[in-house]
């Protein structure tokens, strides 16, 4: 531990008493500057900090973990930073407290009540609402409390910041409690949950029943970016797609461009890709459920992630025999009340001034930008207009994206940056910079302008531009599989 000053020392002591209600805490002060992180990654520069771990227990099971990094007070740039996790997630991970407490901000982190593993949350509502929207918010209450207490003063600002299951907990915040953050960041929002799920068993079905091989997969992806070859700025032609949005006539078409590339592909995998790129529908009523596989995306990312279902059926369920009728409904309306977070009107958020930035991935598989792209539709819808939302919201579509970084942009700005520049200093974001190797060419960088405006190449000017785009163009979730939040 380094010296504590008296007053420090007091804070100190005064953390260990922070309110929890039920469950347990523990402080610790420590001073070395380097941290090796699970995967062997060493970061070093690391101020003195002082580190709030707590179990907070707010009902009878549940379990929730946060754990708070507090930079000594010469280091504190005056800022409280809220970190998503991913996945089922069931732990904390260090790395993203490491990086911002270097950097100066008071963070914070929570397992979302899912520890040991996903499997905490069959047959356990209390844990539903964890990972819902409770753990995450929970966090950001006992981290502020702790930022008071150990600097003897609120954070100026406050943001959150996620990806994936991150950026369903970002939604969350800015629906459910828009007092707890200034500014959010929600990256590749698994926001639409249920009805995400549900995409993730359709295509583990399919695809047990018509396995591909890596081959033919890499065959189908390279299919849709030659289909979308002739609508892409040079730099992307065939490369990458910036817009997958498409008809059932395009299906056929990149069908049949795989195909005829790749004559291992029967009228199996056709039947198989039919059903991968239009995306599940109810199997009695045919209403949208999700949408497919994006252009440009690899099936083979598109499925697993269960654990859903066994949280409504048991561990024990056959979860191959699950029906997309009843068992469907069954489904959404235990879960979709706690995990989705759909809610278009933000009028709270937009009121004290919040600033939200969204972005999805063309070539994301794993989340793709479909569910999102609409849900920004309904948020213009329910401001009337978008001038009135990209006061507040801006939306980024990057073009190649995957879930995972590839093939196309992988490289974005700060986005904290941006959305600090925003909050703080009214400098609105219009394009981003984006960077990447698609194929492993050389690397390229292009402007992606806020939804629905695009990207286009001026031939004569020989340099990019900004052109309006369409809104809409992904077939609508039907109302029912997207039910209004409980509590």
């Amino acid at each position: 531990a380094w010296a504590l000053s008296f007053s420090q020392a007091d804070a100190l002591e005064a953390l260990k008493r922070l309110p929890i209600g039920k469950g347990t805490l523990q402080v610790e002060s420590l001073a070395e500057p380097g941290m090796k992180l699970p995967d062997g990654k060493v970061i070093e520069g690391l101020p003195s900090r002082t580190v709030v771990k707590a179990l907070l227990q707010p009902a009878e099971g549940s379990n929730i973990r946060v754990e708070i990094w507090l930079p000594e007070p010469t280091r504190w740039n005056g800022r409280f930073v809220g970190l998503g996790n991913g996945g089922s997630a069931g732990s904390i991970h260090p790395g993203g407290l490491a990086a911002h407490c270097r950097n100066g901000y008071a963070v914070a982190t929570t397992d979302m009540g899912t520890a040991p593993n996903s499997d905490s949350g069959i047959g356990n509502p209390e844990v539903w609402k964890d990972f819902g929207y409770r753990a995450t918010h929970l966090m950001t209450v006992l981290a502020k409390e702790a930022v008071r207490t150990y600097y003897g003063k609120a954070p100026e600002f406050s943001y959150f910041s996620g990806r994936s299951t991150g950026g369903q907990q970002a939604l969350q915040e800015a629906q459910r409690y828009p007092e707890d953050y200034d500014g959010i960041i929600a990256g590749v929002p698994a926001h639409c949950r249920t009805p995400l799920h549900a995409y993730f068993l359709w295509n583990e079905q399919i695809l047990a029943k018509c396995p591909f091989t890596e081959s033919q997969m890499k065959s189908v992806t390279a299919a849709g970016n030659q289909f979308m070859a002739d609508k892409e700025v040079p730099a992307a032609a065939g490369k990458f797609v910036s817009d997958p949005r498409c008809t059932p006539a395009d299906i056929e078409a990149v069908i049949a461009i795989a195909r005829k590339n790749d004559p291992t592909l029967t009228d199996k995998h056709a039947v198989a890709l039919r059903e991968l790129f239009d995306g599940p529908k109810h199997a009695e009523t045919g209403e949208r459920i999700f949408n497919g596989v994006p252009f440009g995306a690899s099936p083979a990312g598109s499925h697993g992630h269960l654990y859903l279902f066994r949280w409504v059926f048991g561990a024990e369920k056959n979860l191959a025999d699950i029906n997309f009728g009843k068992d469907i409904d069954t489904y959404t309306s235990t879960l979709g009340p706690y995990l989705n977070a759909e809610n278009p009107d933000l009028t709270p958020f937009e009121k004290r001034g919040g600033k939200l930035l969204v972005f999805s991935g063309t070539a994301d598989e794993v989340v793709p930008f479909h569910a999102t792209l609409d849900y920004y539709d309904r948020v213009i819808a329910h401001f009337g207009g978008e001038e009135k939302v990209a006061a507040f919201s801006r939306f980024y579509l990057i073009p190649g994206m995957s879930h995972g970084g590839g093939p196309g942009m992988t490289q974005l700005p700060d986005m904290l940056t941006v959305i600090r520049d925003w909050r703080e200093k009214g400098i609105a974001p219009e394009a981003i910079q984006v960077h990447g190797t698609p194929g492993g060419s050389k690397s390229i960088s292009m402007p992606v302008y806020p939804y629905p405006r695009k990207t286009t190449w001026d031939t004569t000017a020989i340099k990019y531009q900004s052109e309006p785009g369409p809104r809409g163009g992904v077939e609508r979730i039907a109302e029912r599989f997207r039910p209004a939040a409980k509590e």
